[in-house]
């Protein structure tokens, strides 16, 4: 019966989802339709679609787990997803406005248009994708604690994760189907119930640990210290990774379309604003619960399974909450990453080989759909190597961060060229892999920095270097004047006239506006 309740509840979570994608289904007519749900959405959508895809499912087992096991440092999660809304704030006109005037559906194409050049868009894409792939194998197999919980004993751990992996995946039809208009409104959806629902369950459940012998006098003192000087991971450690967070959020693909979905400059500030307090609430509220659920016990045995310990003091019916806020926050993940990795596939990778601009909608989903298919295989397959995939993720993670430069310094500073773009990306990229492997935590004889900062500021010699020393022709530099130009004046609609891909124009001319 306990089982029936917990299985039962997150079907019926996910029959609701379906029912609001299919009344609310729309055609799209074109593949921008399909990339950017025809950049339509106000703000509160935007800033749900924002959370929904920042905020993993991960987020209530392994973030948790790290302040149920370790304490205060738990917290660095908060401080770089603000700070990540404050960079909201400030990409919204470029993003908005070069997005409408030059039809740009991802982030590769933005940034391909920027540097007027295919070996930087391609370069982007691919780092991209890579990048994010081990995460979505990753996401589709967190499910698996879910489904332990919610069966009360019944269903083994490998089947818990084959059952995740199959609910992911018939979930991804409508995905395919219905492209980013049908992921941003399931992230309404989704994000509502495992962020605001799930807010009131862990201030419930906070009260109950402060009433029944579990207040922060019980917490371990060594809870509320953080690395500094002469610590084992470095006095740096804890600004890396707050930075790394940060900067790198608005890298990875699925979270920087989202910008190219709102409506308008305006409209992306106001997501910035509203979301800003939403996680802060949220992230401050989990993490407070996981410290002071560390003098539990079972906590104590296995703190990545805190969300489902504490949730037990409310019962099978508590837990099946607990276990739908996981699911809905990991289909809006997952989702997300699929959708975008399959329109940059199609738009950045396949759009590019062919030399000409992808116009029909079923590029995308066919590219959707096999990667979805891929990504399901590879992780039926890696149901029982998970640490080699961890590893590999985090080495992406602080591969992903290498767009930054490239990314930032090209939508703020002029002076940058393809060159330094090619460069900083491949060689940070490299770098950062290398270092992470050999000092996966930190890098003690660079004060703590982890391997993604380090590669950071390598990226960064070489991007600028390049700058300085490879100037611009004067086309080029006057087509860089005239695309930051369209900053200053007002927001108009896409101008289709204009997305004819770089490689089918003369050089100095790429997509100028006409």
């Amino acid at each position: 019966m306990d089982m029936l309740i917990g299985y039962g509840g997150v079907a019926l979570f996910f029959l609701v989802v379906i029912i609001i994608l299919e009344r609310t289904k729309r055609k799209d007519a074109t593949f921008s339709d399909y990339a950017t749900a025809g950049r339509s959405f106000g703000s509160f959508y935007s800033t749900m679609a924002f959370v929904n895809t920042w905020l993993p499912g991960t987020i209530f087992i392994a973030f948790a787990g790290l302040a149920a096991a370790a304490g205060v440092i738990g917290f660095y999660f908060v401080p770089y997803s603000l700070l990540a809304a404050v960079l909201m704030f400030w990409l919204a006109k470029p993003v908005s406005k070069w997005g409408k005037r030059f039809d740009l559906r991802t982030q590769a194409d933005l940034i391909g248009l920027r540097y007027n050049s295919k070996v930087v868009r391609v370069t982007a894409a691919a780092i991209g994708i890579i990048a994010s792939f081990p995460w979505v194998i990753l996401g589709m197999q967190s499910l698996g604690l879910v489904f332990t919980y919610l069966s009360f004993g019944v269903v083994s751990g490998v089947t818990a994760v084959v059952i995740g992996i199959l609910l992911i995946g018939v979930r991804q039809i409508w995905t395919v189907r219905f492209g980013m208009r049908g992921v941003v409104i399931s992230d309404m959806v989704q994000g509502i119930f495992a962020y605001f629902i799930g807010t009131a369950v862990i201030l419930g459940i906070m009260v109950w640990l402060l009433t029944n012998g579990h207040g922060f006098g019980q917490v371990s003192p060594g809870f509320f210290t953080i690395p500094g000087p002469g610590s084992a991971l470095g006095p740096m450690y804890l600004m890396s990774l707050v930075l790394t967070g940060a900067v790198g959020g608005w890298c990875w693909p699925d979270i920087f379309v989202r910008l190219f979905t709102a409506r308008s400059t305006s409209t992306i500030k106001r997501s910035a604003a509203q979301a800003a307090p939403i996680l802060f609430i949220f992230g401050t509220a989990l993490t407070l619960l996981s410290i002071l659920a560390s003098s539990v016990p079972e906590v104590a045995k296995a703190p990545d399974n805190v969300w489902f310990i504490t949730a037990g003091i409310g019962g099978v019916g508590l837990v099946t909450v607990a276990g739908i806020c996981v699911v809905a926050a990991t289909m809006g993940n997952v989702g997300a990453n699929l959708q975008a990795l399959g329109t940059m596939t199609a738009n950045d990778i396949i759009g590019v080989a062919r030399h000409h601009r992808v116009t029909d909608p079923k590029t995308g989903k066919i590219a959707v759909a096999v990667l979805t298919i891929l990504a399901a295989a590879g992780a039926f397959a890696t149901l029982n190597i998970s640490t080699g995939l961890i590893v590999l993720a985090l080495v992406s993670y602080q591969g992903i961060c290498q767009l930054a430069p490239t990314l930032f310094f090209g939508i703020f500073w002029k002076r940058g060229n393809a060159a330094g773009a090619t460069a900083g990306m491949i060689g940070g990229f490299i770098t950062a892999a290398i270092l992470e492997i050999l000092y996966p935590t930190s890098i003690p004889w660079l004060g703590g920095l982890t391997s993604g900062v380090a590669a950071l500021i390598v990226n960064v010699l070489l991007y600028v270097g390049c700058a300085l020393a490879l100037p611009s022709a004067p086309q080029e530099r006057a087509r860089v004047e005239e695309l930051f130009g369209h900053l200053r004046g007002p927001e108009t609609a896409t101008d289709t006239t204009s997305t004819t891909p770089i490689d089918e124009k003369e050089p100095s001319k790429a997509r100028n506006p006409r």
